[in-house]
């Protein structure tokens, strides 16, 4: 009976073993990293005029990082020290944000002189594009309240 019970726990551990080493085990997205340029101009732009809220970032870091929650529990990190230019465009490398109401982002962007481009999904819905100060594109979306 001893050995059937060690038996059956070595078993147990190859097969939880095996199961592991199958798959990487992502389970959710944390935060995405952009090196930037200036990071104080970065950093007014995500907080005025994407309106992120800032989160405290180690004192030893505050020079060269400012962080920003995104949504309930994903992130942004803005990196310094870029030299290099940025070159993306909507069609290739972005990362896109729901927003409450795509037509009052829009008037808040011309309300501030921020140039955009608008265009309809295949679908139909409305994004808008925009940039930040180092030109990297952020596609903004309307937050669909069907399920």
């Amino acid at each position: 009976m001893r050995y059937y019970f060690l038996l059956v726990i070595f078993i147990s551990s190859i097969t939880a073993y095996s199961q592991s080493a199958d798959k990487l085990g992502i389970v959710k997205h944390n935060h995405i990293g952009l090196h930037v340029k200036d990071i104080q101009a970065s950093t007014k732009f995500y907080r005025e005029t994407l309106g992120l809220q800032p989160i405290p970032v180690p004192d030893d870091l505050k020079a060269i990082r400012s962080w920003f929650k995104l949504g309930e529990d994903q992130q942004i990190h803005l990196l310094a020290g870029r030299t290099e230019p940025v070159v993306n465009d909507r069609n290739g490398g972005h990362f896109a944000v729901f927003v409450e109401n795509i037509d009052q982002a829009e008037a808040f962007l011309k309300k501030r002189n921020i140039s955009y481009h608008p265009q309809v999904r295949f679908d139909g819905v409305k994004q808008i594009y925009i940039t930040d100060p180092d030109g990297y594109v952020i596609e903004l979306n309307q937050i669909s309240t069907k399920k």
